[in-house]
């Protein structure tokens, strides 16, 4: 993996040189994700493809660790670590087969299970990056309990590549659970919320939940809750929940984390909003709630303004997931960054990579 690694510096090298943007491309499954109008037309910047440097560097089950390559299959470490009984316990998504290990932590985009493990970032122990300069720098490490500084390791996730291209990541990863099973209730969306903010008082191993509405006339839906953990524990949160059982559970939740669902497959604008559970309904339209009510979808043709004002007035922000052809909104897809945060990400970004050359954009039109 030398003469690859040392291609790809050359690769950076050569774009520097040239005073060409550098646009980072891996399996390309999520490249719908961020500011498209960032992406260039091809002969006026170069492209770095990640899928050449893959393979898994350093895998040991027993320290809950695993170190990978940037451009590996993402289906090829959760084989690996499926082998060991294991799971990335964020549950990334994937959007295609040819996802890798890279793009899922640029992208920082997590599953159904977030709402129990947490997301991206709280796996990431390490990184090393390729710099704008052509220098190697490594962050981290591959041990839970090795942060001096700034955790430049974990700003990498979710920053869609702007300030660097990542090379390797080290993972924490956890033991798949004894016992699973996910239960089905029919209930408005109300009624959802509101079961949610009961079941977060109480110890139950809910590893994961959705609503998803029947249709936009009856205001009733389909209340999915699954449950992991000791079989003793699992038993007992059936008992107190209730429901019916769902058959081929796992296939369900699969179509949930990878949007295979009826509910997005509209041709309209996808949403997500990132709000506090407790949030009210947003009378909007048809609605799919997931992580006990914290992120839900919106799936219409709304102004962006009157999106993220909603989003704000309840305490959290909107990101156009899918623009499904629409036009982008002023000032990109991502919610605006308040003045102090949007001042720190751009000291960052002046810090990490000063020439501008990795994909500009992507993330905010500024950055």
């Amino acid at each position: 993996m030398e003469f690859v690694l040392s291609e790809l510096t050359e690769q950076v090298l050569t774009a520097r040189a040239a005073k060409k943007s550098l646009f980072i491309a891996g399996g390309g499954t999520k490249s719908f994700y961020g500011n498209r109008r960032a992406l260039l037309p091809q002969d006026e910047h170069y492209q770095l493809d990640m899928k050449v440097y893959r393979g898994i560097v350093n895998y040991q089950p027993s320290e809950l660790v695993v170190t990978v390559r940037a451009g590996t299959p993402l289906a090829e470490l959760e084989a690996a670590l499926e082998s060991g009984g294991q799971m990335l316990a964020f549950e990334p998504p994937h959007f295609g087969a040819e996802a890798t290990v890279g793009g899922c932590v640029a992208a920082g985009l997590a599953g159904p299970r977030r709402v129990a493990a947490g997301g991206v970032r709280d796996f990431v122990l390490g990184v090393r990056m390729l710099d704008a300069q052509g220098n190697l720098a490594s962050f981290g490490g591959e041990v839970m309990k090795n942060v001096a500084g700034y955790d430049v390791s974990r700003l990498m996730t979710g920053s869609l590549g702007i300030f660097g291209a990542l090379l390797e990541v080290s993972l924490k990863v956890l033991p798949r659970p004894l016992e699973e099973t996910t239960r089905v209730l029919d209930t408005t969306q109300d009624e959802a919320l509101k079961l949610f903010t009961v079941w977060r008082s109480q110890p139950l191993p809910i590893s994961a939940s959705a609503w998803v509405p029947d249709d936009a006339a009856s205001g009733r839906g389909r209340l999915t809750v699954r449950l992991s953990g000791a079989p003793p524990a699992v038993r007992a949160a059936v008992t107190r929940i209730g429901g019916d059982e769902l058959n081929d559970a796992q296939a369900w939740w699969r179509g949930l984390r990878e949007q295979t669902h009826v509910f997005f497959n509209r041709e309209m604008p996808l949403w997500r909003l990132a709000l506090p559970p407790t949030a009210p309904t947003l009378a909007w339209g048809p609605m799919l709630l997931e992580w006990g009510g914290g992120q839900r979808w919106f799936s219409g043709s709304a102004d962006a303004k009157t999106v993220r004002a909603a989003a704000e007035r309840a305490g959290g922000h909107a990101t156009l997931f899918r623009t499904a052809g629409w036009a982008e909104p002023e000032g990109g897809v991502f919610h605006p960054l308040s003045s102090g945060v949007a001042t720190i990400t751009r000291r960052l970004k002046q810090e990490l990579d000063p020439s501008g050359l990795f994909n500009p954009g992507r993330l905010y039109p500024e950055l």
